[in-house]
């Protein structure tokens, strides 16, 4: 695993131990509905480049 790849899951991984899910629920919800769509959007891309470069395929 590269460099950035070790820092891109040590940053996810420090995300996700940090948040907890009502706290970020509740903050979506204060935000607004298009900034929760834009959360999960980033969210399911972010996860696509992972499983993408987990994977091997270009």
């Amino acid at each position: 695993m590269s460099t950035p790849a070790k820092w891109i899951n040590a940053l996810l991984l420090i995300a996700l131990l940090s948040f907890q899910s009502c706290a970020v629920v509740g903050g979506i919800f204060k935000a607004g509905v298009w900034v929760g769509i834009g959360a999960v959007v980033l969210v399911v891309l972010i996860i696509i480049f992972i499983v993408s470069k987990a994977s091997g395929k270009n």
